[in-house]
């Protein structure tokens, strides 16, 4: 079956190693003839939330952003893939602030299939982190099923995580969609 795979890269650095990590797992899940679209959340206007629960009566958010078509595309995708670098042993501010702001809608993005991509400086360890407030996101989302983890460890300088192992995960990852 063709699933739809929406990509979110956190990065806010296009061909760095987490990004790197994006496309490799989009070949391998096209190459199994499944549809994927990758988004820079760092190029969409997305304001933080303001914790004024206004969209607890109407369902959206008072915010008029791009957040609302990401939405949109996070409740249709079939899988979707959250890649971040990992920024003092987190996520970056802009996954983090994406994540804050399905607070409208949530509930609806149910029942999908995530991946986790995370690289880092460090060791697979010290990575442990980001990858718990990830599943933190997902363990509030119905039905939600966290299919896999690719570690980019001790990749420092764009480009370095090509060398590693995490291509290949990523690649079939991917495929086993």
């Amino acid at each position: 079956m063709n699933k739809k795979i929406l990509v979110l890269a956190g990065s806010p650095r296009k061909g760095g190693n987490s990004d790197i990590l994006c496309d490799e797992f989009i070949r391998g899940a096209e190459e199994s003839g499944n549809t994927a679209r990758k988004l820079y959340v760092q190029e969409l206007k997305i304001g933080p939330c303001r914790a004024c629960y206004g969209c607890r009566k109407t369902g959206s958010c008072v915010r008029k952003d791009d957040m609302a078509g990401l939405l949109e595309r996070m409740i249709e995708a079939d899988v979707i893939v959250l890649a971040t670098p990992v920024y003092f042993y987190s996520m970056d501010g802009q996954m983090k602030v994406m994540i804050d702001r399905t607070l409208p809608r949530y509930t609806q993005i149910k029942n999908k299939e995530f991946f986790f991509i995370a690289t880092a400086a460090v060791g697979k360890r010290a990575m442990e982190r980001t990858m718990d407030s990830l599943r933190g996101f997902t363990d509030c989302l119905p039905g939600a099923k966290v299919r896999g983890m690719i570690y980019g460890s001790s990749v420092y300088q764009k480009g370095e995580v090509e060398a590693t192992e995490a291509m290949k995960e990523a690649f079939d990852a991917g495929r086993s969609v």
